[in-house]
């Protein structure tokens, strides 16, 4: 069934997952690319009307912002806005907390580093790699007039590689398989930044390589040869504060959005999401340069890029609202719409976003809900 050429793709998220992909276990030093590093820059060498670099007072380390956070900056609907962000990859207490001698080992140069990456590692944030989310979050923004029961629609206008590299992590008690992946024993008494080896997690550094003008990401092979992939970025995280004061993990998925990895929110994409906070409390992170239907290993590849965004404020009963209440988080691209489902159990996030996308049929397209169910 289509209607003006896009079909309903039915999307489940859970709160208990996270991230999962696939992983190689083999070293292989950085292929060359064209394309530059993307040091943070200026307000004034980027074309968006604002620019918010991941500077240490501009990031949370494994929280979201909640109601009580304040804003980096004020901004009215309409405006866009360019985000320098950062991958949690290399930074990570399990890899050192030591960006430039991780990135090093495989024959990254210091001046190949992103330098806010390595001021986030080299900084006080308290940071607690068994307890805390491991993602860093930029934001927040407030949106000017933004109050509760109103909608955030975000386009997604551009997506830059920052690095021309990235890494894809499997971590002992998480993913598809755990306790069957990473193949070893887990982690070892007195495992620390200083001390990463101890974890016994496995990351896997993954170079990018430019073919005829289009970017892949390069896997090793063990028995020889390499394994490419197209890269397809998109933004893991993005939402609006929720509507309390407790710490928020950036781990699971939320109704204001949060780490929802819908790999679809690529350049072209919106994103609606409900506000519930005064402002809104725009944020974003986890940013990725590829990822499958599933990343069953726990990670994408996970690398920074540089996005841009449109942030326009919708009242309710604004005919563009993909549903008359939202109350979580749903996408749109050329292709699809996207409901979603949001639950700690799979099977019944699977039954929320089918009643997500009944609704929506019915709302938007006029069809009655068991023309739509039997669709």
């Amino acid at each position: 069934m289509t209607s003006n050429h896009r079909k309903p793709r039915f999307n489940m998220l859970t709160a208990a997952l996270c991230s999962l992909t696939l992983l190689g276990a083999v070293p292989v030093q950085a292929a060359s690319t064209s394309f530059p590093i993307l040091q943070a820059t200026s307000s004034g060498e980027v074309k968006a009307d604002y620019y918010i670099p991941s500077t240490v007072d501009n990031i949370s380390w494994g929280f979201l912002p909640n109601r009580d956070s304040r804003p980096i900056m004020t901004v009215p609907s309409g405006s866009t806005i360019t985000f320098d962000t950062i991958s949690h990859e290399g930074l990570l207490e399990d890899q050192g907390r030591n960006p430039e001698e991780y990135f090093g080992s495989f024959g990254i140069r210091p001046d190949q580093v992103l330098n806010d990456a390595k001021a986030i590692a080299a900084s006080e944030l308290p940071h607690d790699f068994d307890k805390d989310g491991p993602h860093v979050v930029t934001g927040p923004v407030a949106i000017r007039g933004a109050a509760p029961g109103d909608v955030l629609k975000v386009e997604v206008l551009s997506l830059i590689p920052r690095v021309p590299y990235g890494v894809i992590s499997n971590r002992h008690y998480k993913g598809a398989l755990p306790g069957e992946f990473p193949e070893n024993d887990g982690s070892l008494e007195g495992a620390s930044a200083a001390h990463p080896e101890r974890y016994q997690n496995v990351s896997t550094f993954t170079p990018v390589e430019e073919i005829n003008g289009k970017l892949y990401g390069v896997l090793p092979i063990e028995s020889g040869g390499r394994v490419r992939f197209p890269l397809k970025p998109f933004m893991g995280l993005m939402g609006v504060a929720p509507d309390t004061s407790e710490k928020v993990s950036s781990v699971p998925p939320i109704e204001t959005g949060g780490n929802i990895d819908i790999n679809e929110l690529g350049v072209g994409s919106t994103l609606y999401l409900p506000i519930q906070v005064e402002g809104g409390l725009f944020y974003t992170g986890d940013p990725h340069f590829a990822q499958g239907d599933g990343e069953v290993a726990l990670t994408a590849m996970e690398a920074s890029l540089r996005g841009t965004f449109r942030l326009t404020l919708l009242k309710k009963g604004d005919p563009s609202l993909p549903r008359n209440e939202l109350t979580q988080p749903f996408g749109e691209t050329e292709d699809y719409w996207i409901p979603v489902g949001l639950d700690p159990d799979l099977d019944e996030a699977m039954k929320e976003a089918v009643r997500e996308a009944l609704g929506f049929l019915n709302e938007k397209l006029g069809m009655d809900r068991a023309t739509a169910y039997a669709t």
